[in-house]
């Protein structure tokens, strides 16, 4: 794995972008020798931060988490900002990292470990764990909107793989659907909305591949089952 994320994995930064600096900052040596961005490292060497070892935990955890909207999801915030994040609702682990990103309006099922083997794999396009999300949309819905979702609309960065849409059910002033992907592309869900002319009021992840959101309350986290993580592995 690369050195930042061996040291976000240690616990020893709060994320990938700030164990850069670490490094360009000639603070890491790895077996006596200053380390480089991009070198890779296995967690065998004798890693160095300002003459301290650092070391992966020895116990691995994974946790589920319903993150409320106004959460960043970072251990971390920009300095000067001071906003929530999704470190303040966990337990204190080392090394412990989201698997997978929701932007801050977005609530729902978010993943956290420090097992960096599985958080890769969550996280990795090729294995194309399927993610299902709760659509809140206002009404009128415009008529061959869901169908344009449906068939994937193309986006500044390409076409969208075809969700599969379902649980379509409208009341009142609101229609809800379920959506499931397997990209991961930033924000890709709220810019499909707006390219098929959808006027997406919220947005829920009710799941991830076999982990399920449930009835797991706000805020509230829970360790995967045994089922779960062989599910995700």
């Amino acid at each position: 794995m690369r050195l930042q994320a061996f040291l976000a994995r240690a616990g020893a930064a709060p994320s990938r972008r700030k164990a850069e600096a670490l490094i360009e900052a000639g603070r890491l040596t790895v077996d006596g020798e200053t380390a480089a961005l991009g070198l890779s490292v296995t967690g065998d060497e004798t890693i160095l931060l300002d003459g301290r070892r650092v070391l992966l935990p020895a116990e691995h955890a994974y946790l589920a988490l319903n993150k409320p909207a106004g959460y960043l999801t970072t251990l971390k915030d920009e300095p000067d900002r001071n906003r929530p994040t999704v470190a303040d609702l966990m337990p204190a682990i080392p090394g412990l990292v989201p698997a997978g990103r929701l932007d801050a309006d977005t609530t729902g099922l978010l993943i956290l470990t420090n097992d960096g083997p599985l958080a890769h794999r969550i996280t990795h396009p090729s294995s194309e764990i399927e993610k299902e999300y709760r659509l809140t949309l206002r009404n009128p819905v415009p008529p061959g909107s869901l169908k344009a979702l449906a068939a994937g609309p193309t986006l500044e960065d390409g076409r969208m793989s075809p969700p599969t849409i379902s649980h379509i059910q409208k009341s009142g002033a609101q229609t809800t659907v379920h959506l499931t992907i397997h990209e991961g592309r930033n924000r890709i869900i709220r810019r499909a909305c707006v390219a098929v002319g959808l006027h997406l009021l919220s947005l829920q992840r009710l799941r991830l591949g076999p982990v399920r959101l449930g009835s797991l309350c706000e805020g509230r986290h829970r360790p995967l089952t045994g089922a779960e993580l062989e599910g995700l592995r």
